[in-house]
């Protein structure tokens, strides 16, 4: 970035712009995309500083951030002579109008929230620098990503542009319903490739060619359009993977993604894997968490690993390296700021990452029989005074066994797990998002980028363990269920059911881990109790 005249945005038209906009910030296995047709197409040392101190223009008031949560206290660390400034408005963005109008009109956007305010800058406004950033869940972090990939597509050449790949199809279709809601206006075209039981099904051999500009997916039937001669690379500008730990886990994603990734080098004109992917796997695999990130430029492909929502910007001969995450573990933080060391990053402690918009309390249970009275008398009846109410569980058997024993009490639910068909899913993901729904019973396949605003309440049936050493919690999995609560610094509350001295050992590693001391219920059995803690989360 040059210098302040070169931040100057583009003026959105009076009559683009609503007179008053109320409304939240925006973060907001295989094939067939059947039902998805119906969606709305459309150098020097580095410095450390709080977030707050940049900026270019001395006469620009920094904008206060409606909703933010009173612990982002972000720090950052830039390289170079540029100065950045936070953009008040997203008209000094250099958006076109069109892309304006879709945040304004569409999207009810009033004004960046804080990571966009302090990112956005850096990542559209060239000479485009490499960026790290970390963000609290349900800041924005998906419109900064939406944003770059909107902004690098090229309206007039039709052709694939842009490829994000996403580990579950519902993360797949909702990242695809933000982008085709976000660049209504723009005219670049998108599509869906993910699995779904569906009467459309088309095999992959008698599709035509895919071009539209952008395509979003799950890894296998992105392999599988690929492979068959239908997805082309040759102009792909940007690769954006979702999750990256899913991507690569024993699932077959690892597999999948590193074959996605060489048959991009062997036919994109615009990259060359920078170093040799297994190389570079090796390298990230001990610390990474859940993205992974693959910018493409000119010559070369970085891969990136780390955190829940991942932001991935590219262009031919010009292209810096976006990182964005809720979670960055010490380990990748490290690994990450040696790779990208020409650029900016935007971190925030991890002990402030426990969400305060969000209250945690914990219930000790004397058995699972009483984890289920919780949820019968205190979940179900109390949260008919509030919105939606997600219960996570660790495993399929236990989402089943519990809402079993819940429809057998009389009380309505609907589970999700992955073993349902995907047009299941899908139906099950509708009706809770439509509101037909109050409470969803889910496993992790919800827990990281599900977005549903109404969602006010979370509870934990069980705590998430590591897959491999089930006596340490998944600390980010942990911050990405309660994330699901308290969306946009709406108020939230998070109850974590604990039964037995393993739950209470789980507990006590996750308040050390994020120094947050999580308030107790004194009686599991107590309806004042619960009570008095939703009224102290600010929910009666």
């Amino acid at each position: 970035m040059a210098d302040n005249d070169n931040v100057a945005g583009t003026e959105i038209p009076p009559e683009l712009k609503p007179p008053e906009v109320k409304g939240a910030w925006g973060d907001e296995e295989d094939e067939v995309i059947g039902d998805l047709k119906s969606l709305p197409d459309s150098g020097d040392k580095a410095s450390e500083l709080k977030i707050d101190a940049i900026k270019i223009d001395d006469n620009k008031k920094i904008n206060e951030f409606l909703d933010e949560p009173e612990d982002s206290n972000i720090k950052a660390v830039m390289t170079g002579d540029t100065m950045y400034s936070s953009a008040t408005s997203f008209e000094e963005l250099n958006m076109s109008p069109e892309l304006l109008k879709g945040l304004y009109v569409e999207m009810k956007f009033e004004r960046p929230s804080k990571i966009q305010a302090i990112s956005l800058p850096m990542i559209l406004t060239p000479p485009f620098k490499d960026l790290i950033a970390q963000a609290h869940n349900g800041s924005g972090k998906t419109t900064c990503f939406v944003l770059g990939m909107l902004s690098r597509v090229d309206p007039n050449l039709k052709v694939s542009q842009a490829l994000c790949i996403c580990p579950t199809r519902e993360l797949a279709i909702q990242n695809l319903e933000v982008l085709r809601k976000m660049g209504k206006y723009t005219g670049i075209s998108s599509e869906c490739a993910v699995p779904m039981d569906s009467s459309n099904y088309i095999p992959i051999s008698k599709r035509a060619p895919i071009t539209a500009q952008i395509v979003i997916g799950t890894p296998g039937t992105v392999k599988k359009w690929m492979s068959a001669k239908k997805l082309g690379t040759r102009d792909l500008k940007i690769l954006v993977f979702d999750e990256a730990d899913h991507m690569l886990a024993e699932d077959g994603f690892k597999d999948d993604s590193l074959r996605i990734m060489k048959d991009i080098e062997r036919n994109s004109a615009h990259c060359q894997i920078y170093e040799a992917a297994d190389r570079l796997y090796c390298g990230w695999y001990s610390g990474m968490q859940e993205v992974l990130y693959v910018e493409m430029s000119k010559s070369r492909i970085k891969l990136n690993f780390d955190g829940s929502a991942l932001a991935i910007c590219g262009q031919a001969g010009n292209g810096g390296v976006l990182l964005f995450s809720a979670t960055f573990s010490e380990i990748v933080k490290n690994f990450v700021s040696r790779v990208v060391k020409d650029g900016n990053q935007l971190f925030v402690k991890k002990e402030e990452l426990s969400l305060e918009a969000v209250k945690q309390y914990k219930v000790n249970c004397p058995d699972e029989h009483a984890k289920v009275l919780v949820i019968k008398d205190k979940i179900f009846e109390l949260g008919q005074k509030l919105g939606q109410t997600i219960i996570f569980v660790r495993t399929r058997n236990s989402a089943s066994m519990l809402h079993k024993a819940l429809v057998d009490y009389g009380y309505e639910c609907t589970t999700i797990q992955g073993a349902l068909k995907q047009d299941d899913r899908d139906k099950i993901v509708k009706e809770f998002k439509d509101g037909l729904t109050k409470v969803l019973i889910s496993t992790d396949l919800l827990a990281r980028g599900f977005d549903q605003s109404q969602v006010n309440l979370v509870v934990n049936y069980d705590l998430p363990v590591k897959y491999e050493t089930p006596s340490e919690p998944d600390y980010e999995v942990y911050l990405h269920r309660i994330g699901r609560a308290g969306r946009f610094g709406r108020k939230g509350a998070v109850f974590n059911l604990l039964c037995g001295d393993r739950d209470s050992r789980l507990m006590e590693k996750i308040e050390k881990h994020f120094g947050h001391q999580v308030a107790e219920v004194p009686s599991w059995e107590s309806t004042k109790d619960f009570e008095a803690a939703l009224k102290t989360a600010g929910l009666l």
